[in-house]
């Protein structure tokens, strides 16, 4: 003989199963002001640098109001795309070398779109 499992559930319990047919709409939460994105508001500038670096070239990138943890993750992404070294400090990113074309290009592909070339 077999047993018969009849499993009765509590009102409380049946009702948090919910109506199949009838799905609750889920709440979609509108993003917070302080993380939205507003990298395409910033007038991001890109200047090639030869000041106090024995004459090397560097590619400075200004005009980014981001906080020191974006900024130095940019900082890191433009640094592997570039191939080369650089550094995040007082809200600028220095890239070795004079890679304003493709810094422009990745900064784009990001959002930045208004970052232009400037200096000489």
């Amino acid at each position: 003989m077999s047993k018969n499992n009849n499993k009765t559930l509590s009102w409380d319990a049946f009702q948090s199963l919910g109506n199949p047919n009838n799905p609750e709409l889920e709440i979609v939460k509108e993003d917070e002001p302080d993380k939205m994105d507003y990298n395409h508001l910033m007038d991001v500038r890109i200047w090639l640098d030869k000041k106090n670096r024995k004459g090397k070239k560097a590619t400075l990138i200004k005009g980014l109001e981001l906080n020191d943890d974006a900024l130095s993750s940019l900082c890191k992404e433009l640094k592997s795309k570039c191939g080369v070294g650089g550094a995040a400090k007082d809200g600028e990113i220095i890239i070795q070398g004079d890679n304003r074309k493709k810094v422009m290009e990745i900064l784009i592909e990001k959002g930045y779109t208004k970052s232009k070339l400037a200096g000489g």
